[in-house]
């Protein structure tokens, strides 16, 4: 049986991938839902003209979505189907991606009901990832040493733990 540390991975992998999945699909095509895809061709317009930085650098807000969008896709494709390191690699670029639209949100002053779904989702990214990141707990080996044919637990096995008394 899994245990609960996996099953958690697995599922909080399936839901955030199929989720940015879908977000990045609403900001590539009007397919969807056009209501949906027309307020993120606004919200990405504001976002340019409130960083004149990225028009400097030639970035419209056709090419940041588009930009934003096609990750966003390719890591919830990863998050929901690759097993494994990539997984995780794909976990961190959407983390990186959240942050990002944060930024951008509090750049053109949206009210956190704009951005509120940003944060949670940042949450539970980060909380899958420092989930996949701990060591899966492994029980104790007991390992025994032959001695004269008789088998005895290792001595740093056998000994009581530093500051514990041994009770018999």
């Amino acid at each position: 049986m899994a245990s609960p540390r996996t099953v958690t991975i697995v599922v909080l992998s399936v839901a955030l991938g199929l989720f940015f999945v879908f977000m990045g699909t609403i900001k590539l095509t009007p397919r969807l839902s056009r209501d949906a895809y027309n307020e993120m061709k606004r919200a990405y317009k504001s976002y340019v003209r409130a960083l004149p930085m990225l028009k400097k650098m030639g970035v419209s807000s056709i090419l940041l979505r588009k930009s934003i969008g096609a990750l966003e896709v390719a890591c919830g494709i990863v998050m929901t189907l690759v097993p494994g390191r990539p997984k995780d690699v794909a976990n961190f670029l959407l983390l990186l991606l959240v942050l990002a639209v944060l930024f951008f949100h509090q750049l053109v002053g949206d009210p956190l009901k704009r951005y509120a779904h940003a944060l949670v989702f940042g949450i539970l990214l980060t909380c899958r990832l420092l989930i996949a990141r701990q060591p899966e707990e492994q029980p104790p080996e007991k390992r025994i040493l032959s001695v004269n044919g008789d088998e005895q637990p290792l001595i740093h096995e056998a000994a009581p733990e530093k500051g514990k008394m041994k009770v018999s």
